[in-house]
Formats: structure tokens, C-alpha cells, sequence
């Protein structure tokens, strides 16, 4: 099958489901960029380490750079999504049912960017890609276990690895400088920093760009009842749509988001923001090559924890840190029922 950009664009237009489809997609990525991506540019921007809008445009690149990179060296998290779920042989079907699935996705983020909660897209678009195939085949036979364990333990990893190594590595940053005059440190971690987003972003991309790839290219198999070939690799266009769409999510609305993660959970100084997100990319690019589809988001919120947690418990507002664990363990539910229910509704109707 063609997937060049021009052959992407010519089935789109002879099949009206399939723009359907990908428009959701993008709406999606959109929503992804202004309520994930921000997260991995938040302790820059509150330390003043870089104004927003230097730092969304070094997040468009590091982004576009973490999809080509990583995909090149291990496409294993994009593989894990296709395959995660059966959306049956009915190529029209299973077209709606996507559609339904990114629907309920779009509708969920917004609802909590409303809110100001870091939701997690990732989880979100597992949690409707599961309620619709199940709509669609009427039993969990369409589930994957072998592959959604993946995403249990993706969880516990990113979260324990996140908080851990923030607290371990923000505890080696204040004993290695604990007898240098702040005043001087300031300089040092203020690039230090700025490095620190640019790996934070990389992974970003390298982690929910792969995920999205996955989903447009599932798109366009799915349309024509074509499975996806094993050694399928994403053209190169399709990483750079990834990136541009994100920084125009995170450009939109990323600055509520930034607030949250940056200010409102933990106050954070130059020194804590780059052990936050040195120990939260590590995290991303550990469980990148374990094959992990993990959060952005829960990686990086729990290392500012572990940063929090060196000086004080009573640092972390843990009034913030409650409604974004309530808002992650409620994802899957959530988003899963509202995606069963758009699917039967949207079946029904189309």
C-alpha cells in the first residue's frame, strides 16, 4: 500500500470515513499538545529559565526529533497500539469505531483542560481504542491482553521510576552543591535546565509521537481491511505532521497546564526543575526501549514529587497531586465508557 503523503491524501478523499477518521487523529494530537506537551517544558518555563514561547517552539523540534530518532532505533511503542486491540473485518466498522474512540478522546481532554488537570492522552487513547472495540465485537475477545498488560505495567514503572529517581537524583544535585553560594549556581542550572526540557520534550515525542503514528497508520490499513505489515515504517512526513500539530496544541492552551504541573503541585527552583526532568526523560526512555506505551504526564508529575519530597513532604500541595490521581484513575473507566457508548451511537447512526 501507498503511505506517501500523496497516497495518504488520495484515499482520504475517496473515502469519506477515513478523513473522518484522520481529522479526529488530529484533533487528538492537537489536544495532546496542549495538555501533555506542556508538561515537558513547565519546569523551564516557571524557573524563567526560557520565556513560553521560546520553549514551545524548542518542544516542536525536540518533538519532531524524538518520533524520527526513536522510531528509528525501537518502533516497538507505535506496534504495541495497533495492536492492542481488534476492531473486526468490516472496514467501514471499524473506521466508525475509531472515529468514535478519537471522539470520546477529544472529549475527555477537554474536559480536563478545563479543569486545568494534566490528563493523561496516552492512557486516554487506550482506554477509547478498548471501549470500542468492545462496542464493535460485543465482547472482550476484542481485547489484546498480552498487549494492554503492557500499559499496567508501563504505569507502575514510569510512576515508581518518575518519583524515585527524582528523589535520588535532586538529593545528589543538593549534596554535590550543598557548599557552593546559590548566586553561582544559578548560571549552571539555568542551561542545565533548558538541556533538561530539550531531553524532556525528545521523549515526549519519542513516547506519544509513536503512539499517534500508530494510530494514523491504523487508519489507513483499517479502511482498506489490510492488516499492518510487521516491518512497517512511518514515513517521514507523517513524524513531522506529528510535531507541528502538537506545538500548535501546546502553543493554543499549554500555558494552564504549565501553571498546574509547574507552580501549583510543587515551587520549584532551578536546581529542582533539572532533576525533575533529567529523572522523568530517563524514566520515558527506559521503558521507550522496554516497549512501554507509559505516560508523559505521570512521569513527569511524580518526579517533581520525588524533587518536592527531598526538601519536605509538606512541599508537594498534595490538595493538586489528589485531583490528578483522581483524574488518572478515573481515564480508564471514563473515557472507555464514553467511547462504548459514541461507538454503539455512532454505529447506530452511520
Amino acid at each position: 500500500m501507498d503511505t506517501s503523503l500523496l497516497g495518504f491524501w488520495t484515499q482520504m478523499t475517496e473515502n469519506p470515513l477515513l478523513f473522518i477518521a484522520v481529522a479526529l487523529t488530529l484533533g487528538v494530537i492537537l489536544v495532546n499538545g496542549w495538555t501533555d506537551a506542556p508538561n515537558a517544558i513547565a519546569t523551564c518555563v516557571v524557573t524563567r529559565c526560557m520565556s513560553a514561547r521560546a520553549a514551545i517552539l524548542m518542544a516542536a523540534v525536540f518533538n519532531f526529533l524524538g518520533v524520527y530518532i526513536m522510531t528509528m532505533l525501537s518502533p516497538k511503542v507505535a506496534e504495541t497500539i495497533t495492536k492492542m486491540v481488534d476492531f473486526g473485518n468490516d472496514p467501514d466498522k471499524a473506521v466508525i469505531a475509531l472515529s468514535a474512540a478519537l471522539f470520546a478522546i477529544v472529549t475527555w481532554a477537554t474536559a480536563a483542560f478545563v479543569f486545568g488537570i494534566p490528563t493523561s492522552e496516552s492512557h486516554a487513547l487506550i482506554a477509547g481504542l478498548t471501549g470500542a472495540a468492545i462496542a464493535l465485537n460485543g465482547s472482550f475477545s476484542a481485547v489484546n491482553g498480552a498487549e494492554w498488560v503492557k500499559v499496567l505495567y508501563g504505569i507502575v514503572v514510569s510512576v515508581v521510576l518518575g518519583f524515585g529517581l527524582g528523589w535520588i537524583v535532586c538529593k545528589l544535585v543538593t549534596l554535590a552543591f550543598q557548599k557552593v553560594e546559590r548566586r553561582k549556581t544559578e548560571p549552571v542550572f539555568k542551561y542545565a535546565q533548558i538541556a533538561g526540557a530539550a531531553y524532556s520534550a525528545f521523549m515526549h515525542g519519542a513516547q506519544d509521537g509513536q503512539k499517534f503514528m500508530g494510530i494514523l497508520i491504523l487508519c489507513l490499513f483499517m479502511s482498506q481491511g489490510q492488516p499492518i505489515p510487521a516491518d512497517m515504517q512511518p514515513q517521514t512526513w507523517i513524524m513531522v505532521l506529528c510535531a507541528v500539530i502538537m506545538c500548535a496544541g501546546t502553543a493554543i492552551g499549554g500555558k494552564k497546564i504549565i501553571k498546574s504541573v509547574g507552580m501549583d503541585m510543587v515551587k520549584l527552583e532551578k536546581y529542582q526543575g533539572f532533576s525533575a526532568d533529567l529523572s522523568a526523560s530517563s524514566a520515558l526512555l527506559l521503558c521507550s526501549f522496554l516497549s512501554l506505551p507509559v505516560s508523559t504526564t505521570h512521569a513527569k508529575t511524580t518526579a517533581i514529587m520525588g524533587v518536592g519530597a527531598v526538601k519536605s513532604v509538606k512541599a508537594i500541595n498534595l490538595g493538586v497531586v489528589k485531583e490528578m490521581c483522581l483524574t488518572w484513575v478515573l481515564t480508564f473507566p471514563g473515557c472507555g465508557l464514553i467511547s462504548f457508548l459514541i461507538t454503539k451511537l455512532f454505529i447506530a447512526i452511520f
